[in-house]
């Protein structure tokens, strides 16, 4: 009995690496495939998309065959929410610089006021893409849910913020999880965070 059932502990840890493994292979096939500029955002949306059927008890759905179905459903309006926060971002960039540039002559609020709209910005990013892969809507509206969502859950927020910056950190202490893990393991500590704020405004 023991024997059947660590064997049977194995096959399942095993079974799982293997889906991870794929699954971060596939964000970087597909996020290639549209050259990064055009496959990363879908890509993402689709990576946090099977992530989701399988939190949602679908474990044994065909990764490649949803993956790509999600892709090619998401391509377009994955673009356009991810190019619309590029565009965001490169704006506070350019303010940033603008701020280096004046230094000292500026007043503490300033600076101030770009940090607060900078982790705002970290946090429309965190909730944008995993409300993409949940539900349906247009682009402005899940920018306007995601700063909603971040701000009344922020421990969440915050709790996910810090966690993706640990898996970052020790992939980078672990070259080998980059190649394997990265992505798929950071799709599904973000989207598990994520779903569960979901379910609950889903139940009400």
């Amino acid at each position: 009995m023991y024997a059947n059932g660590f064997v049977s502990t194995l096959d399942r840890i095993a079974t799982w690496i293997t889906r991870m493994a794929l699954l971060n292979l596939l964000w970087v096939l597909y996020s290639l495939l549209g050259l990064l500029i055009a496959g990363v955002f879908p890509a993402t949306i689709a990576t946090l998309g099977v992530v989701r059927k399988w939190m949602m008890g679908e474990q044994d759905i065909k990764i490649w065959k949803t993956f790509r179905k999600i892709y090619k459903q998401e391509f377009t309006s994955g673009n356009g929410l991810g190019w619309v926060l590029t565009g965001i971002g490169g704006v506070l960039y350019l303010n940033y610089k603008a701020i280096q540039a004046f230094g000292g002559q500026l007043s503490f609020i300033v600076p101030f006021a770009f940090y607060l709209l900078l982790f705002l910005y970290t946090i429309i990013i965190i909730w944008s893409f995993p409300l993409k892969a949940h539900y349906h809507a247009g682009v402005f509206q899940h920018i306007k849910n995601a700063l909603v969502i971040g701000i009344t859950k922020i421990r969440i927020s915050i709790a996910t913020i810090i966690t993706l910056f640990a898996v970052v950190y020790l992939s980078l202490e672990i070259p080998t999880l980059i190649l394997f893990f990265i992505f798929s393991l950071s799709a599904l500590i973000w989207f598990w965070f994520s779903f569960r704020i979901f379910i609950t405004l889903d139940r009400k």
